[in-house]
């Protein structure tokens, strides 16, 4: 057993990979007052201004990093499917992203609401959600990573609707708030230690 130095600029968390390998069978839909609604060829900046306030507590960054060019391949790819939640009054309160790259597998590549609506319920309608439009015809996985600095019920959110942990491994990557890709305010519950470093 050994401790591993991070750089203070650098981040490093336990990824869990989790699979669904069946469709889970038919039940009730829980109710939301939120819609989800199809996002086909959505605009980068449009994106990238939900994904950080989906994603910022939690220091999601890979879409932030990504220049335009590679973001909208990536997006307007027509076997990439992005929705986003939506409340009554049509604000952008979540989004799905779902991966049909790979033949056979659909990726739930990223889910997610904004930090105010957490623990309302509303996960469960979006999975739900999620979930009919991810098992298409001729797929037999579905299949999503979580970790560590996900929301502390993230990976049992997972488990709960059905998905069963497969693997584990440890990344290391930048932390975006040295890169500026988000404000170092952003997830003050993770400690930003490229400030304190440089005193």
């Amino acid at each position: 057993m050994g401790l591993t130095p991070v750089a203070p600029d650098q981040l490093a968390t336990v990824v869990t990979t989790l699979e669904m390998p069946a469709r889970p069978p038919l039940r009730p839909l829980p109710t939301s007052p939120l819609r989800l609604v199809g996002w086909p060829a959505p605009d980068p900046a449009r994106y990238r201004l939900l994904f950080a306030r989906v994603g910022g507590p939690w220091l999601w960054y890979s879409r932030l990093a990504m220049d335009d060019a590679t973001l909208t391949a990536t997006i307007h790819d027509p076997r990439v499917a992005v929705f986003a939640a939506v409340d009554p009054q049509g604000i952008e309160v979540g989004m799905v992203e779902l991966d049909f790259r790979a033949a056979g597998s659909c990726e739930l590549s990223y889910f997610g609401l904004v930090p105010e609506l957490a623990g309302r319920g509303h996960g469960r309608w979006m999975m739900a959600e999620a979930m009919a439009r991810a098992w298409r015809p001729g797929i037999g996985k579905v299949w999503v990573h979580t970790c560590t600095l996900d929301h502390p019920s993230a990976l049992n959110f997972y488990r709960a609707q059905g998905f069963v942990a497969v693997s584990r491994t440890i990344e290391t990557f930048p932390d975006p708030r040295a890169l500026g890709l988000l404000p170092a305010s952003a997830a003050p519950h993770i400690p930003y230690l490229a400030t304190a470093s440089r005193r």
